[in-house]
């Protein structure tokens, strides 16, 4: 993806992380194709990538994403995936998606399970999606442990939503222990990655878990 670099007046006045944010959207290529392509989100090119590699997606498929605010994920899903059910869960109300069922929750309440599950309409899910991070702190080691936290609860959803020989793709950090937090996780999928795609940002600690083949 062709880059362009664009400067900012130093006459305006910005703080220096909110300079450097903006200089990073501006000069941003994925930015930039998300907008000329339609995607609510920079993250669609990451999910885009991983499919790409992983040949996640099948015609029919029911897919749930997890934390899918904007919808950048649940676009490139409902591209890829036509005639299944959709089906995307978040604490933010997102603009409705043709096609796509929305539940407003907490992943890790009953309440929000009860009715994602209904959403689902009695259906298992093939694919199961979660691009979540925790709010950063600014702290490493603490942003480490939320994100795996996220994970810890998305597989206690697995058989509940996932169907058998399906698919997780779920953001993850590299903090020195991951390792020994997935190993329960790996144990019930037959194939595990992990991947980094072009589209993540290279100062990122973040990678992907692709686990495929579920079985319970």
């Amino acid at each position: 993806m062709r880059e362009k670099v664009t400067t900012l007046n130093s006459k305006k006045k910005r703080s220096s992380s909110s300079r450097a944010w903006l200089l990073r959207q501006l000069n941003d290529p994925y930015v930039e194709g998300a907008h000329q392509e339609g995607y609510r989100s920079r993250a669609a090119f990451k999910l885009r990538e991983i499919d790409q590699k992983y040949k996640i997606f099948k015609p029919s498929q029911n897919i749930v994403d997890l934390g899918c605010a904007p919808g950048g994920w649940l676009q490139v899903a409902q591209q890829r995936a036509k005639g299944g059910r959709l089906v995307g869960l978040d604490l933010q109300e997102i603009a409705p998606l043709e096609g796509v069922a929305f539940v407003q929750g907490d992943f890790t309440e009953t309440q929000a399970v009860a009715r994602l599950l209904e959403a689902l309409e009695g259906r298992f899910a093939q694919v199961l999606l979660s691009d979540m991070a925790a709010p950063s702190c600014g702290i490493s080691k603490i942003d480490y442990v939320r994100i795996m936290s996220l994970i810890s609860h998305v597989w206690e959803l697995c058989p509940q939503i996932l169907a058998p020989e399906g698919h997780l793709i779920a953001k993850v950090l590299r903090g020195g222990t991951e390792a020994e937090l997935l190993a329960p996780i790996k144990k019930h999928f037959r194939k595990i990655s992990h991947f980094k795609p072009h589209a993540s940002r290279a100062d990122s600690a973040e990678m992907y878990l692709v686990a495929r083949r579920y079985k319970p």
